[in-house]
């Protein structure tokens, strides 16, 4: 075989090998097969979400989760069907997501335009992005191509997702298992600049730290923590009182949630974890002393980098007629 002869097929092998994996998600995935998707999607949302604003930071958390446990294929939109089998949405992480009723709507709209052609996991990714463009955030490209995983497993959410209880090496581990660096995982726990969250996910650091009632984190600004005992999570009981995790500036995409971590007043283990790498803080301080448009630009990075996670394409999955069932 002559040099060029086998220079071209080096080339195609690896053509054909990142055709297996992301190749295959590309810019405007659908624009012969349904050429409207993304403005149907774009203008449901530009309709409907200035209803429930708060509803772009839990589609944008549903793709997290969704992205973090079998890749981005919705199989966090699952039912659970049969009793021998718990899916993903039952899984103590996801009791708390919200927004699938919003997803379905979309993808009854795409249906009604072309019948089994766009995947809930596109709808998923797309609605995140133009959720938060819609309320002031930064955009991001969304390639599309994904197509509809047929499995999920309240289990593998439970090992997957990062808990907010989690300490900086178990947050390390977990990004690391999708591909994901300390980088990445600064800037998309950047997120938490806005929505809301319940006090179970932090109120062990109020009253029961170490395993011993009474017992504070010490790593919790003790002002902060006094505030969110008298004022919002009164006992570790409480699992209905909602505390916003970017207080002051809650519904505002913008790099407080940093400025807060500094002063020891992330709301979670999992963002004060954050402060205890060196790495990691070294990137905080520099995200604090550039523009708003730097975070914005390298939020947009990790989050394509993140809805690109083990992504089915190709005659891989299905596409689902109804995003809480997979196709009979």
């Amino acid at each position: 075989m002559g040099e060029l002869g086998y220079f071209g097929m080096m080339v195609f092998c690896l053509l054909v090998f990142m055709g297996s994996t992301e190749a295959q998600l590309q810019m405007g995935f659908y624009s012969s097969s349904c050429p409207n998707a993304e403005t149907i999607v774009q203008d449901y949302v530009n309709r409907h979400i200035h209803n429930a604003p708060s509803l772009a930071a839990t589609i944008i958390r549903m793709h997290f989760h969704d992205c973090f446990v079998r890749g981005c294929d919705a199989s966090v939109l699952l039912n659970t069907t049969s009793s021998n089998n718990q899916t993903e949405k039952l899984a103590t992480p996801n009791l708390t997501l919200r927004g699938f009723g919003f997803i379905d709507a979309v993808k009854s709209l795409l249906e009604a335009a072309c019948p089994g052609v766009v995947s809930c996991a596109d709808v998923i990714a797309l609605v995140a992005r133009d959720a938060i463009v819609a309320t002031g955030g930064p955009s991001w490209r969304v390639p599309t191509g994904r197509r509809d995983g047929t499995i999920s497993r309240s289990s593998e959410a439970m090992n997957n997702i990062p808990p907010p209880t989690s300490n900086f090496t178990n947050l390390q581990r977990l990004f690391a298992n999708q591909g994901l660096d300390l980088k990445d995982l600064v800037l998309l726990s950047g997120a938490h600049t806005i929505g809301v969250s319940h006090c179970p996910s932090f109120s062990n650091r109020l009253y029961n730290f170490t395993g011993v009632v009474g017992t504070q984190d010490p790593a919790l600004d003790s002002e902060y923590a006094a505030n969110l005992k008298a004022r919002k999570c009164r006992s570790l009981n409480d699992n209905t009182t909602i505390v916003e995790m970017d207080p002051g500036s809650f519904r505002t995409f913008d790099l407080s949630y940093y400025t807060l971590l500094l002063k020891r007043r992330g709301l979670f283990q999992s963002d004060s974890a954050l402060t205890t790498n060196s790495a990691t803080l070294s990137f905080i301080n520099q995200l604090l002393q550039g523009s708003l448009q730097n975070f914005f630009a390298e939020f947009a990075t990790s989050m394509e980098k993140m809805g690109r996670i083990n992504v089915k394409t190709g005659t891989t999955g299905e596409i689902r007629k109804q995003c809480a069932f997979v196709n009979s």
